[in-house]
């Protein structure tokens, strides 16, 4: 490889990303024009090293160049983990952490040559940007959800130390009234074997099955401070 073909390679992968970035940063987005550039920069640098070193001077490729593109696959799966956050319920940052990694492929085709087929990715992950948001702001207006006219019971069970049983409560009561569906119909709380420790039974009626509603919850209590133990069942259903 020539060292004009290692600069034109690279340069691409900066340009690449740097339209990528132009869009994330006008958005606000935590991964910007520095960081999607500096992806696609370090992911097409990492490319064009293992085509360097396992080239012989005749032009000829005696080792496999692809392993390092595999091994950049999973760094920027680190490096995507950053930037995904999690606020009570909800979890931000994926779609962040999405364009980092489709930067990181603008790279690696660049760093391998495919001149064409790194301007074609870099066009849809901005095509996918600029169309398909607004699309998905308008189909998240709409609450569709089958009819189900089931009420189910949910049951939790949570076993905490006392000093945070009133907070639990209170994080319990406001998850459930942000959701419409969902209402309490029962919180209490009874001694456990160490006098250090409490129970927190909490009975919710669902209108529908919301597995996925209850295992969310579960996982934020379980990251809470002071929690040893959360469980949840189904007691039953009542069908109309």
């Amino acid at each position: 490889m020539t060292l004009l073909d290692f600069t034109l390679r690279l340069s691409l992968s900066i340009l690449l990303g740097a339209a990528i970035g132009l869009e994330r940063q006008w958005r606000q987005k935590s991964a910007g024009l520095r960081t999607n550039t500096l992806v696609s920069l370090g992911s097409a640098g990492f490319t064009l090293i293992s085509y360097v070193l396992t080239s012989s001077d005749d032009g000829v490729y005696k080792g496999d160049a692809t392993r390092i593109i595999g091994q950049i696959v999973t760094g920027i799966g680190f490096l995507g983990a950053g930037v995904i956050m999690k606020d009570g319920l909800n979890v931000q940052g994926l779609n962040t952490a999405a364009t980092i990694w489709c930067s990181a492929a603008v790279g690696a085709s660049a760093g391998a040559g495919l001149y064409l087929e790194s301007v074609i990715i870099a066009f849809a992950v901005m095509l996918t940007h600029t169309i398909l948001r607004p699309i998905g702001l308008k189909l998240s207006m709409f609450n569709y959800r089958k009819d189900d006219h089931t009420i189910y019971n949910y049951s939790f069970k949570i076993k905490c130390k006392e000093n945070v049983e009133n907070h639990l409560r209170v994080l319990i009561v406001n998850a459930i009234r942000n959701d419409e569906h969902l209402q309490l119909r029962s919180l209490k709380s009874s001694d456990s074997d160490s006098p250090l420790y409490t129970f927190i039974e909490a009975e919710i009626f669902a209108s529908g099955k919301h597995d996925l509603q209850m295992e969310k919850l579960a996982g934020v209590l379980t990251l809470e401070y002071g929690v040893t133990e959360v469980t949840w069942v189904i007691n039953g259903q009542q069908h109309d």
